[in-house]
């Protein structure tokens, strides 16, 4: 294709397509936990002011004593807030009150819309109170409700380890992909691929992923090991989990380079080919910018590219401490997703191989 024609073709492509996606531009709705020990009137009142802020929506109501963590795995929440036992007697008989809120704070820029209206809420609640107060008896208090916050997951507020840990993934991923994507147009060049499909089964091909993936995990253990030492990189989960759960991903990611690369010419043309699947792993998979700010249908469209997957893995195992059955349905809809990936990848074997015989029974 002339140049002329990719500049106008790609520039207009991505505005339009990147404005329909990204133009959120607000974080609304987030999911919010609640922990209500009190279960009283005046804290349902609180949960209902929280729900009616345009940011959060309360997603979780649990009225017993619960470790916040579990709240988080799989994305379920990005704040928690606990409301303590005695709240609504606190509030009238003019004693401090300390809420505890727990942020996600896997993206630093994740929860700032939260904390603001988490901070207006008391404020206002406050003021409501000093002013009962001060018109029934001229006094006012100079404590009320406070907010006792805790950073949970990057208590730093670091935001060097997630961006290194998504480049890591990122680009690891892409160069796998450039070195397997051209593996059948090789294979038809050379002449070996109606061999395959003659006298073969699709596990000729894919058998020649192993050396390749093996590669890739182990360049991608080196990379977290460095992160961990160098620059104190967060890893609370198993890293058993972690390593089961690599290599269903680097298996997602092969079969989905060589089914791109299928039809292409030559090798050359099937490269250029990594960018539908790859690049949008990393944009809309929660490295680049918060999964709050896309719109629900990007959300869920996202989960065609294998590195929203993988940074969900991420985010659970290493940084939150996920076990297994934490992120069970998480994994399970992965699976799911190799499944069809590989009855796809059965298909476009089979018809290639029909393709071939034909072409050998009409010689």
């Amino acid at each position: 294709m002339p140049y002329q024609k990719v500049a106008f073709t790609v520039a207009i492509f991505v505005t339009i397509f990147f404005t329909l996606t990204l133009g959120n531009n607000i974080s609304r709705n987030l999911p919010i936990g609640i922990i209500d020990l009190d279960n009283s009137k005046y804290s349902h009142e609180i949960v209902e002011k929280i729900n009616s802020s345009p940011c959060m929506k309360v997603s979780t109501i649990i009225y017993s004593a619960v470790d916040p963590n579990t709240l988080f795995y799989e994305d379920k929440c990005v704040t928690v807030v606990v409301l303590p036992k005695d709240l609504e007697k606190d509030r009238y008989s003019q004693t401090a009150t300390n809420i505890g809120v727990f942020y996600d704070n896997t993206n630093t820029a994740l929860t700032a819309d939260i904390r603001d209206a988490l901070n207006e809420i008391v404020a206002d609640e406050n003021l409501t109170i000093n002013g009962a107060i001060e018109e029934s008896t001229g006094d006012s208090i100079s404590q009320g409700m406070t907010l006792n916050t805790r950073n949970l997951f990057n208590p730093s507020n670091s935001s060097s380890n997630g961006e290194s840990q998504g480049f890591l993934f990122f680009f690891s991923s892409m160069f796998f992909v450039f070195a397997t994507i051209g593996m059948v147009p090789r294979l038809r060049i050379e002449g070996k691929l109606e061999e395959i499909l003659k006298k073969g089964t699709l596990f000729d091909i894919l058998l020649r992923l192993v050396p390749y993936s093996v590669i890739l995990l182990t360049a991608l253990f080196v990379g977290m090991a460095i992160l961990r030492v160098a620059n104190d990189m967060v890893f609370s989960g198993s890293i058993i989990l972690f390593f089961v759960t690599q290599i269903f991903y680097i298996s997602a990611v092969g079969i989905m380079s060589i089914l791109f690369g299928w039809t292409a010419a030559n090798p050359g043309v099937a490269a250029s080919r990594m960018i539908l699947f790859i690049p949008g792993g990393f944009i809309f998979g929660g490295q680049s910018g918060p999964l709050a700010d896309l719109l629900d249908w990007v959300r869920i469209g996202s989960h065609f590219f294998p590195l929203v997957w993988e940074y969900k893995f991420v985010r659970d195992i290493m940084m939150r401490g996920a076990g297994f059955w934490d992120i069970a349905n998480e994994f399970g809809g992965f699976l799911i997703y190799i499944g069809v990936l590989l009855i796809v990848f059965c298909y476009v074997f089979l018809r290639s191989r029909k393709s071939a015989l034909c072409k050998i029974n009409k010689t």
